[in-house]
């Protein structure tokens, strides 16, 4: 995966590296009805069993479910840019924004292959200080316009 040699302080605590330094997304799968959501959790949303949720890698490719094009945002985040949220291939849903693409519905099909890339970010208002993010590119390199 690209970019595991960042060592910056993780954005959420979702975000892991492993032993090797490859950096992923943790999340929770229930042993009940294994369904899998993003982040940590003790009690499942589909079958509200308690207490049987364990820690699992969250798969790193998956589709556009749905975006918006985002025009207006905090101070010091460059707009337009694209909102997206993305059914991963293990059926886990996750949000996040879309790079490399331009800012257009016409750009952005639904069912869009993409896949989770990991970053160094400085978020505005974090006085220089960097962290470890994360945000999705279309698939197998492909690009919709070269927009960045």
């Amino acid at each position: 995966m690209p970019n595991d040699n960042i060592t910056a302080e993780p954005l959420i605590p979702a975000i892991r590296t492993d032993a090797d330094g490859q950096h992923y997304l943790a999340g929770s799968r229930c042993s009940g009805c294994t369904a899998i959501f993003a982040g940590g959790r003790s009690v499942c949303a589909r079958c509200f069993t308690r207490d049987r949720m364990s820690e699992v890698r969250l798969a790193t490719r998956g589709t556009v479910y749905a975006f918006t094009i985002v025009h207006r945002s905090f101070p010091g985040v460059r707009t337009p840019f694209v909102a997206v949220t993305v059914d991963l291939s293990d059926g886990a849903h996750i949000r996040g924004t879309l790079e490399n693409v331009a800012p257009t519905p016409e750009s952005i099909p639904f069912d869009m292959p993409v896949e989770l890339v990991f970053t160094e970010v400085v978020p505005p208002g974090a006085a220089g200080r960097a962290y470890l993010s994360y945000h999705f590119l279309p698939a197998n390199g492909t690009t919709s316009g070269g927009f960045r």
